[in-house]
Protein backbone atom coordinates (compact mmCIF):
# COMPACT_ATOMS: atom_id res chain seq x y z
CA UNK A 1 0.00 0.00 0.00
CA UNK A 2 1.14 3.55 -0.60
CA UNK A 3 0.87 6.05 2.22
CA UNK A 4 1.64 9.71 2.57
CA UNK A 5 2.55 11.03 6.00
CA UNK A 6 2.94 14.63 7.11
CA UNK A 7 2.59 15.98 3.59
CA UNK A 8 -0.17 18.33 2.53
CA UNK A 9 -1.27 18.86 -1.04
CA UNK A 10 -0.41 22.52 -0.65
CA UNK A 11 3.19 21.86 0.41
CA UNK A 12 3.64 19.44 -2.48
CA UNK A 13 2.57 22.07 -4.98
CA UNK A 14 -0.21 19.88 -6.33
CA UNK A 15 -2.99 22.44 -6.27
CA UNK A 16 -4.20 23.05 -9.81
CA UNK A 17 -3.97 26.65 -10.89
CA UNK A 18 -4.61 26.66 -14.63
CA UNK A 19 -7.79 27.94 -16.20
CA UNK A 20 -10.45 25.24 -16.24
CA UNK A 21 -8.70 23.11 -13.59
CA UNK A 22 -10.29 22.51 -10.22
CA UNK A 23 -7.85 22.40 -7.30
CA UNK A 24 -7.93 19.14 -5.37
CA UNK A 25 -6.62 20.24 -1.99
CA UNK A 26 -9.28 20.24 0.68
CA UNK A 27 -9.48 19.68 4.40
CA UNK A 28 -10.62 16.04 4.21
CA UNK A 29 -7.91 15.05 1.78
CA UNK A 30 -5.19 16.83 3.74
CA UNK A 31 -6.27 15.08 6.94
CA UNK A 32 -6.21 11.73 5.16
CA UNK A 33 -2.69 12.37 3.90
CA UNK A 34 -1.44 13.56 7.27
CA UNK A 35 -2.97 10.52 8.97
CA UNK A 36 -1.09 8.19 6.64
CA UNK A 37 -4.16 6.90 4.84
CA UNK A 38 -3.83 5.57 1.30
CA UNK A 39 -4.32 8.37 -1.23
CA UNK A 40 -5.92 7.56 -4.55
CA UNK A 41 -4.47 9.39 -7.56
CA UNK A 42 -7.69 11.38 -8.07
CA UNK A 43 -7.47 12.62 -4.46
CA UNK A 44 -4.10 14.25 -5.11
CA UNK A 45 -4.47 15.30 -8.75
CA UNK A 46 -7.37 16.60 -10.78
CA UNK A 47 -8.28 13.64 -13.01
CA UNK A 48 -11.78 14.86 -13.80
CA UNK A 49 -10.97 15.22 -17.51
CA UNK A 50 -8.87 12.13 -18.13
CA UNK A 51 -9.24 8.39 -18.65
CA UNK A 52 -6.35 5.93 -18.37
CA UNK A 53 -5.00 2.97 -20.32
CA UNK A 54 -3.08 0.45 -18.19
CA UNK A 55 -0.94 -2.52 -19.35
CA UNK A 56 -3.49 -5.16 -18.38
CA UNK A 57 -6.28 -7.35 -19.70
CA UNK A 58 -7.94 -8.25 -16.41
CA UNK A 59 -11.30 -9.04 -18.00
CA UNK A 60 -9.65 -11.40 -20.55
CA UNK A 61 -11.36 -9.88 -23.56
CA UNK A 62 -8.16 -9.64 -25.58
CA UNK A 63 -8.10 -5.84 -25.33
CA UNK A 64 -6.06 -3.50 -23.19
CA UNK A 65 -7.89 -2.26 -20.09
CA UNK A 66 -9.12 1.31 -19.97
CA UNK A 67 -10.58 3.06 -16.93
CA UNK A 68 -13.08 5.78 -17.80
CA UNK A 69 -13.29 9.16 -16.13
CA UNK A 70 -15.91 8.24 -13.56
CA UNK A 71 -14.19 5.03 -12.47
CA UNK A 72 -10.79 6.75 -12.49
CA UNK A 73 -11.83 8.88 -9.52
CA UNK A 74 -11.65 5.74 -7.33
CA UNK A 75 -8.92 3.84 -9.19
CA UNK A 76 -5.32 2.93 -8.47
CA UNK A 77 -3.04 0.03 -9.31
CA UNK A 78 -0.25 -0.82 -6.90
CA UNK A 79 2.22 -1.57 -9.72
CA UNK A 80 1.21 0.66 -12.61
CA UNK A 81 -0.67 3.75 -11.36
CA UNK A 82 -0.49 5.08 -7.81
CA UNK A 83 0.55 7.95 -5.52
CA UNK A 84 3.93 7.28 -3.90
CA UNK A 85 5.02 8.18 -0.36
CA UNK A 86 6.24 11.61 -1.48
CA UNK A 87 2.97 12.49 -3.21
CA UNK A 88 4.12 11.82 -6.76
CA UNK A 89 1.79 10.31 -9.35
CA UNK A 90 3.52 7.17 -10.64
CA UNK A 91 3.01 5.57 -14.05
CA UNK A 92 4.80 2.29 -14.79
CA UNK A 93 4.62 -0.35 -17.51
CA UNK A 94 6.60 -3.46 -18.52
CA UNK A 95 7.89 -3.81 -22.08
CA UNK A 96 5.78 -6.92 -22.65
CA UNK A 97 2.09 -6.32 -21.94
CA UNK A 98 -1.33 -6.00 -23.51
CA UNK A 99 -1.52 -2.70 -25.36
CA UNK A 100 -3.78 -0.72 -27.67
CA UNK A 101 -4.77 -1.99 -31.10
CA UNK A 102 -2.32 -1.03 -33.83
CA UNK A 103 0.53 -0.48 -31.36
CA UNK A 104 3.28 -2.73 -30.01
CA UNK A 105 4.22 -0.33 -27.21
CA UNK A 106 2.84 -0.82 -23.72
CA UNK A 107 1.65 2.11 -21.68
CA UNK A 108 0.27 3.45 -18.44
CA UNK A 109 -1.07 6.67 -19.89
CA UNK A 110 -3.84 9.21 -19.47
CA UNK A 111 -6.01 10.42 -22.35
CA UNK A 112 -7.71 13.82 -22.19
CA UNK A 113 -11.51 13.68 -21.93
CA UNK A 114 -12.94 17.17 -22.38
CA UNK A 115 -16.44 15.76 -21.79
CA UNK A 116 -15.59 14.71 -18.23
CA UNK A 117 -18.20 12.18 -17.11
CA UNK A 118 -20.81 13.21 -19.69
CA UNK A 119 -20.82 9.97 -21.70
CA UNK A 120 -23.59 11.25 -23.94
CA UNK A 121 -20.69 12.82 -25.82
CA UNK A 122 -18.74 10.12 -27.68
CA UNK A 123 -15.01 9.69 -27.13
CA UNK A 124 -14.28 10.57 -30.75
CA UNK A 125 -16.95 13.26 -30.99
CA UNK A 126 -15.89 16.86 -31.60
CA UNK A 127 -17.23 17.81 -28.17
CA UNK A 128 -14.66 15.58 -26.48
CA UNK A 129 -11.67 16.83 -28.45
CA UNK A 130 -10.05 20.08 -29.48
CA UNK A 131 -9.25 21.57 -32.86
CA UNK A 132 -7.12 24.32 -34.33
CA UNK A 133 -8.77 27.68 -34.91
CA UNK A 134 -8.49 27.21 -38.69
CA UNK A 135 -10.51 23.99 -38.64
CA UNK A 136 -13.62 24.54 -40.82
CA UNK A 137 -15.90 23.38 -37.98
CA UNK A 138 -13.82 24.70 -35.08
CA UNK A 139 -16.86 25.92 -33.13
CA UNK A 140 -18.24 22.37 -32.90
CA UNK A 141 -15.32 21.18 -30.78
CA UNK A 142 -14.96 20.99 -27.02
CA UNK A 143 -12.20 23.55 -27.22
CA UNK A 144 -10.04 25.45 -29.67
CA UNK A 145 -6.48 24.67 -28.67
CA UNK A 146 -5.57 23.83 -25.10
CA UNK A 147 -2.81 23.70 -22.52
CA UNK A 148 -0.98 20.93 -20.71
CA UNK A 149 1.55 21.62 -17.95
CA UNK A 150 3.56 18.88 -16.27
CA UNK A 151 6.49 18.43 -13.91
CA UNK A 152 7.99 14.97 -13.72
CA UNK A 153 11.03 12.76 -13.36
CA UNK A 154 11.78 9.61 -15.31
CA UNK A 155 12.80 6.95 -12.81
CA UNK A 156 13.63 4.10 -15.17
CA UNK A 157 13.77 3.23 -18.86
CA UNK A 158 14.09 -0.24 -20.33
CA UNK A 159 17.65 -1.57 -20.31
CA UNK A 160 17.76 -4.41 -22.82
CA UNK A 161 17.27 -3.95 -26.57
CA UNK A 162 18.31 -6.31 -29.36
CA UNK A 163 18.60 -3.53 -31.93
CA UNK A 164 20.30 -0.77 -29.99
CA UNK A 165 20.66 1.43 -33.08
CA UNK A 166 16.88 1.80 -33.55
CA UNK A 167 15.79 5.22 -32.38
CA UNK A 168 13.02 4.20 -29.91
CA UNK A 169 15.32 1.92 -27.84
CA UNK A 170 15.79 2.98 -24.20
CA UNK A 171 13.10 5.67 -24.41
CA UNK A 172 9.72 6.69 -23.05
CA UNK A 173 7.16 9.29 -24.18
CA UNK A 174 5.91 11.38 -21.25
CA UNK A 175 3.48 13.72 -23.03
CA UNK A 176 1.90 14.13 -26.44
CA UNK A 177 -0.86 15.50 -28.61
CA UNK A 178 -2.56 12.80 -30.62
CA UNK A 179 -4.68 13.34 -33.71
CA UNK A 180 -7.72 11.11 -33.95
CA UNK A 181 -7.80 7.95 -36.06
CA UNK A 182 -10.91 8.45 -38.16
CA UNK A 183 -11.93 6.26 -41.12
CA UNK A 184 -14.67 8.69 -42.14
CA UNK A 185 -12.21 11.56 -42.17
CA UNK A 186 -9.73 9.52 -44.22
CA UNK A 187 -12.48 8.68 -46.71
CA UNK A 188 -12.95 12.36 -47.47
CA UNK A 189 -9.50 12.31 -49.06
CA UNK A 190 -8.27 15.56 -47.57
CA UNK A 191 -5.27 14.00 -45.84
CA UNK A 192 -6.57 13.88 -42.25
CA UNK A 193 -7.60 11.15 -39.83
CA UNK A 194 -4.41 9.08 -39.87
CA UNK A 195 -3.94 9.31 -36.12
CA UNK A 196 -0.52 10.92 -36.22
CA UNK A 197 1.09 13.02 -33.48
CA UNK A 198 2.09 16.68 -33.86
CA UNK A 199 4.15 16.29 -30.68
CA UNK A 200 5.61 13.52 -28.56
CA UNK A 201 7.95 14.43 -25.70
CA UNK A 202 10.71 11.85 -25.22
CA UNK A 203 13.24 10.92 -22.58
CA UNK A 204 15.97 8.55 -23.77
CA UNK A 205 18.95 7.19 -21.83
CA UNK A 206 21.49 4.62 -22.93
CA UNK A 207 22.28 2.09 -20.15
CA UNK A 208 25.94 3.10 -19.88
CA UNK A 209 25.26 6.85 -19.64
CA UNK A 210 24.76 8.78 -16.40
CA UNK A 211 22.26 11.14 -18.00
CA UNK A 212 19.64 10.93 -20.70
CA UNK A 213 18.26 13.32 -23.29
CA UNK A 214 14.95 15.15 -23.52
CA UNK A 215 13.65 15.97 -26.99
CA UNK A 216 10.37 16.23 -28.85
CA UNK A 217 9.20 15.03 -32.23
CA UNK A 218 6.76 16.28 -34.83
CA UNK A 219 5.26 13.61 -37.09
CA UNK A 220 4.54 14.63 -40.66
CA UNK A 221 0.81 14.30 -41.12
CA UNK A 222 0.80 11.71 -43.89
CA UNK A 223 -0.75 8.29 -44.43
CA UNK A 224 1.02 5.32 -42.89
CA UNK A 225 2.22 3.92 -46.23
CA UNK A 226 3.89 7.18 -47.25
CA UNK A 227 7.68 6.82 -46.87
CA UNK A 228 7.92 10.49 -45.89
CA UNK A 229 5.71 9.95 -42.85
CA UNK A 230 8.37 10.21 -40.18
CA UNK A 231 9.08 11.99 -36.93
CA UNK A 232 11.27 15.09 -36.97
CA UNK A 233 13.21 15.35 -33.69
CA UNK A 234 14.02 18.66 -31.97
CA UNK A 235 16.52 18.80 -29.08
CA UNK A 236 15.77 20.13 -25.61
CA UNK A 237 18.55 18.95 -23.28
CA UNK A 238 21.23 16.55 -24.47
CA UNK A 239 20.80 14.86 -27.84
CA UNK A 240 17.99 13.54 -29.98
CA UNK A 241 17.34 9.85 -30.56
CA UNK A 242 19.84 9.45 -33.43
CA UNK A 243 22.89 10.43 -31.37
CA UNK A 244 24.39 7.75 -29.11
CA UNK A 245 26.99 10.08 -27.60
CA UNK A 246 26.89 10.61 -23.85
CA UNK A 247 25.03 13.89 -23.18
CA UNK A 248 26.96 14.35 -19.94
CA UNK A 249 26.11 17.48 -17.95
CA UNK A 250 23.88 18.74 -20.75
CA UNK A 251 21.47 15.85 -20.18
CA UNK A 252 18.89 14.96 -17.53
CA UNK A 253 19.58 12.16 -15.04
CA UNK A 254 17.08 9.56 -13.92
CA UNK A 255 15.00 10.94 -11.03
CA UNK A 256 15.90 14.51 -12.04
CA UNK A 257 12.84 16.73 -12.28
CA UNK A 258 11.93 18.75 -15.35
CA UNK A 259 8.84 20.51 -16.65
CA UNK A 260 7.10 20.98 -19.96
CA UNK A 261 4.23 23.12 -21.16
CA UNK A 262 2.33 22.48 -24.39
CA UNK A 263 0.26 25.57 -25.16
CA UNK A 264 -1.87 25.46 -28.31
CA UNK A 265 -3.39 28.86 -29.02
CA UNK A 266 -5.41 29.26 -32.21
CA UNK A 267 -3.14 27.43 -34.72
CA UNK A 268 0.20 27.80 -32.93
CA UNK A 269 1.78 25.26 -30.60
CA UNK A 270 4.08 26.97 -28.10
CA UNK A 271 6.44 24.72 -26.13
CA UNK A 272 8.40 25.57 -22.99
CA UNK A 273 10.83 23.24 -21.21
CA UNK A 274 12.38 24.10 -17.84
CA UNK A 275 14.65 22.37 -15.33
CA UNK A 276 16.91 23.45 -12.49
CA UNK A 277 20.41 24.41 -13.67
CA UNK A 278 19.40 23.98 -17.30
CA UNK A 279 18.64 26.60 -19.95
CA UNK A 280 14.94 27.17 -20.64
CA UNK A 281 14.12 25.89 -24.12
CA UNK A 282 11.22 27.22 -26.20
CA UNK A 283 9.75 26.37 -29.60
CA UNK A 284 6.76 27.57 -31.58
CA UNK A 285 5.25 25.87 -34.62
CA UNK A 286 2.13 26.53 -36.67
CA UNK A 287 0.19 23.26 -36.79
CA UNK A 288 -2.00 24.45 -39.68
CA UNK A 289 0.76 24.58 -42.30
CA UNK A 290 3.99 22.83 -43.25
CA UNK A 291 6.48 25.31 -41.81
CA UNK A 292 8.68 23.50 -39.31
CA UNK A 293 9.79 24.65 -35.85
CA UNK A 294 12.86 26.32 -37.37
CA UNK A 295 10.71 28.46 -39.66
CA UNK A 296 11.44 26.56 -42.87
CA UNK A 297 8.89 25.03 -45.23
CA UNK A 298 8.90 21.22 -45.14
CA UNK A 299 7.92 20.24 -48.67
CA UNK A 300 7.36 16.62 -47.57
CA UNK A 301 4.74 17.43 -44.94
CA UNK A 302 1.00 17.94 -45.47
CA UNK A 303 0.70 21.56 -46.68
CA UNK A 304 -2.01 22.23 -44.08
CA UNK A 305 -0.44 20.24 -41.26
CA UNK A 306 -3.06 19.12 -38.75
CA UNK A 307 -5.65 21.77 -39.69
CA UNK A 308 -8.45 19.25 -40.34
CA UNK A 309 -7.82 16.81 -37.48
CA UNK A 310 -9.39 16.42 -34.04
CA UNK A 311 -6.83 16.42 -31.25
CA UNK A 312 -6.32 15.47 -27.60
CA UNK A 313 -3.56 15.46 -24.97
CA UNK A 314 -1.96 12.39 -23.42
CA UNK A 315 0.44 12.08 -20.47
CA UNK A 316 2.10 9.29 -18.51
CA UNK A 317 4.53 6.51 -19.40
CA UNK A 318 4.29 5.39 -23.03
CA UNK A 319 7.11 2.82 -23.26
CA UNK A 320 8.89 2.98 -26.62
CA UNK A 321 10.90 -0.21 -26.05
CA UNK A 322 8.70 -2.55 -28.08
CA UNK A 323 9.41 -6.28 -27.74
CA UNK A 324 8.43 -6.80 -31.38
CA UNK A 325 11.26 -8.16 -33.54
CA UNK A 326 10.67 -6.65 -36.96
CA UNK A 327 12.75 -4.81 -39.58
CA UNK A 328 10.61 -1.70 -39.14
CA UNK A 329 11.99 1.48 -37.64
CA UNK A 330 9.89 1.28 -34.46
CA UNK A 331 10.83 -2.21 -33.30
CA UNK A 332 14.05 -2.51 -31.23
CA UNK A 333 13.07 -6.00 -29.98
CA UNK A 334 13.43 -5.15 -26.31
CA UNK A 335 13.42 -7.90 -23.69
CA UNK A 336 10.33 -8.82 -21.69
CA UNK A 337 8.50 -11.86 -20.33
CA UNK A 338 5.09 -10.41 -19.47
CA UNK A 339 5.61 -11.22 -15.78
CA UNK A 340 5.87 -7.94 -13.89
CA UNK A 341 8.14 -9.10 -11.08
CA UNK A 342 10.53 -10.79 -13.51
CA UNK A 343 10.61 -7.85 -15.88
CA UNK A 344 11.08 -5.38 -13.05
CA UNK A 345 14.02 -7.39 -11.72
CA UNK A 346 15.60 -7.52 -15.19
CA UNK A 347 15.08 -3.82 -15.89
CA UNK A 348 12.62 -4.44 -18.74
CA UNK A 349 10.15 -1.69 -17.87
CA UNK A 350 9.69 2.06 -17.62
CA UNK A 351 8.52 4.23 -14.73
CA UNK A 352 7.76 7.96 -14.57
CA UNK A 353 6.64 10.09 -11.60
CA UNK A 354 4.68 13.31 -12.08
CA UNK A 355 4.46 15.98 -9.39
CA UNK A 356 2.35 18.36 -11.48
CA UNK A 357 -0.27 17.68 -14.12
CA UNK A 358 -2.67 20.40 -15.24
CA UNK A 359 -5.03 20.87 -18.14
CA UNK A 360 -6.15 24.34 -19.11
CA UNK A 361 -7.03 26.79 -21.86
CA UNK A 362 -4.58 27.78 -24.56
CA UNK A 363 -3.47 31.38 -24.23
CA UNK A 364 -1.76 34.05 -26.32
CA UNK A 365 2.02 34.23 -26.05
CA UNK A 366 3.59 37.64 -26.56
CA UNK A 367 6.68 37.74 -28.74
Amino acid sequence: MFKIKNKSLLSLGLVAGAVGVIGCSNTVQEKQMQAGDVVLPAMAYDLSHWKITVPLDDNKDGKVDEVDTKALQKYMHSDYFYVNSEGGLVFATPNQATTTSGSSNSRSELRQMIRGTNTRIGTKSPGNNFALASHPQAKAFGDIGGNLKATLAVNHVALNAKYTDKFPAYSVVVGQIHAGKDKDLIAKGEGYGWGNEPIKIYYKKWPDHKTGSVFWTYERNLEKANPDRTDIAYPVWGNTWDNSENPGDKGIALDESFSYEINVYKDIMHLTFTAANKPTVKYSINLANNVNAYGKVDEKDHPKGYLGDWLYFKAGAYDQCSVKDDPGFWYPACAGTGDWETDKKNGDYTRVTFTKLELGKGYSVSK
